[in-house]
């Protein structure tokens, strides 16, 4: 485990004599757990100094800091740079003053990163990420001790947090890594050092911040161009973004996908709605019949990442197939029937128009009166438009009732009506509260309803109101 030692020998390069444990690493007082390091970070609206006392509270040793606190809490100033001669007594919690919180615990975790021998896998991607880590994750499980990022902690905090949790007990860690910016992925991966990359597609999400769908295809790119010679980048050959990635690394490249040219792809696919999918694997010369629990036929792809990073990893066939089987990966959408008889989808998470295509294509797979709920897709830049018109074209093959949700919505609800839906089975609504109130005693038993937006609309209010509706 980690310990004030390396701590102290991480940002000074020297070692005292600090043998005491360090749990973990945590931003948020309210987790933090007995022997763990509080980091102070200076939000926009919060600034972690006010919470040290609660930190210490709750048990953690020390607490990394940006401002000088000595009048309050015993403390460590390391911002000339060097260890002190003398040093607290440090079996009582303690600040370590540094010049920077946050680049302090990412030179933390990459001191830590380079001490254990373990191989990292990274993930990337517009859609899917977090899906297939947990897949993959699932499968390494088969075999190796395995860490993974929970939630979204995929950024530059999120993912030194993780590597702190890392014991030298572990043999693998599946993280994976957001994008916003260009840099961002190659900083993650020069902390992380991953030996084995997934690019799961490139979309629209964030466009409005990256610019163009090149851009974040570049963005992305970072991953596999970070790869050692020795390591294995998996990528999607179905992708036109990502099947050139394979010029931009070193590493041996895995091909995935549903097209023959792939190393490991997949045919005969059949959606069994909320049972799973089954479909045949292809790798080589071999034929595997898989079923697996995962929702919708986009989950084929999730399985061939995660069945290629077994194999990279080389595990049985056994392994990876009884890991893709365990049925715990499925993060995002869940479904509930409602008092009223209607089954309800929930695919609130969030939203582009890969993920939104994907689930109303489930809708598709599943009988009954289909109902698409479904809430604007923020950040698409200059793909605005074009999302929202793909989505409501689908609306119209698919469903039999559509309630849009928010300004930008108006160009799903426009555009289903051109591709035929009736005008009449269609509403627009500017917001979450006007979508429950249209939504209010119209739902029976054997209704399907879709709900799915951005995360800034809380589409999951409306959820909530259809599942407490009698």
């Amino acid at each position: 485990m980690l310990t004030l030692a390396d701590i102290f020998e991480a940002l000074t390069h020297t070692r005292p004599h600090a043998p005491q444990i360090i749990s973990e690493a945590a931003i948020d007082s309210r987790q933090v757990i007995p022997a763990s390091m509080f980091v102070a970070l200076v939000g926009e609206n919060v600034d972690g100094h006010q919470f040290i006392g609660e930190a210490f509270r709750r048990g953690a040793q020390v607490a990394l800091v940006e401002r000088d606190l000595s009048t309050v809490f015993p403390t460590v100033n390391l911002m000339t740079e060097t260890l002190p001669a003398e040093l607290p007594q440090l079996d009582q919690p303690f600040c370590l003053l540094v010049p920077d919180s946050l680049k302090a615990l990412q030179e933390i975790a990459r001191f830590w990163r380079k001490k254990l021998n373990i191989r990292v896998i990274g993930i990337t991607g517009s859609v899917g990420k977090s899906t297939t880590k947990e897949l993959v994750a699932e499968v390494l499980s088969q075999r190796y001790r395995t860490l993974k990022n929970v939630g979204n902690f995929n950024n530059e905090i999120g993912l030194p947090l993780t590597i702190l949790r890392l014991s030298k007990n572990h043999q693998r860690a599946v993280l994976e890594m957001g994008f916003f910016v260009p840099g961002e992925i190659r900083f993650l991966c020069e902390i992380a050092q991953p030996s084995v990359g997934v690019v799961t597609n490139i979309g629209a999400v964030h466009a409005e911040r990256a610019g163009s769908l090149e851009a974040i295809a570049r963005g992305k790119a970072e991953l596999i161009e970070s790869l050692p010679k020795n390591g294995t980048a998996i990528l999607n050959y179905d992708d036109p973004y990502i099947r050139p990635m394979a010029e931009k690394t070193q590493a041996r490249v895995l091909f995935y996908g549903l097209d023959r040219n792939a190393h490991i792809w997949a045919d005969d696919i059949e959606g069994l709605g909320l049972q799973g999918i089954r479909f045949r694997l292809h790798y080589h010369h071999e034929i595997l019949h898989i079923r697996v629990p995962l929702i919708g036929r986009h989950s084929v792809h999730t399985v061939l990442r995660a069945a290629a990073v077994g194999l990279a990893e080389e595990l049985s066939w056994d392994q990876i197939i009884h890991g893709l089987q365990q049925g715990h990966a499925q993060l995002r959408l869940a479904a509930v029937t409602a008092p009223n008889g209607a089954l309800i989808l929930d695919d609130t998470y969030n939203a582009s128009p890969d993920s939104v295509l994907a689930a109303l294509n489930l809708l598709d797979e599943l009988p009954g009166n289909k109902c698409a709920v479904l809430g604007e897709m923020l950040e698409l830049g200059p793909y605005e438009n074009q999302g929202h018109e793909m989505v409501g074209v689908r609306v119209a093959q698919v469903a039999q009732r559509l309630v849009a949700v928010g300004e930008k919505a108006k160009i799903i609800a426009a555009s289903a009506r051109n591709a035929g839906l009736s005008g009449k089975a269609i509403t627009w609504v500017a917001n979450v509260p006007e979508a429950i109130k249209t939504l209010n005693g119209t739902l029976h038993s054997g209704d399907v309803v879709l709900v799915k937006g951005s995360h800034g609309l809380h589409m999951e209010h409306i959820v909530n109101a259809l599942e407490a509706e009698e």
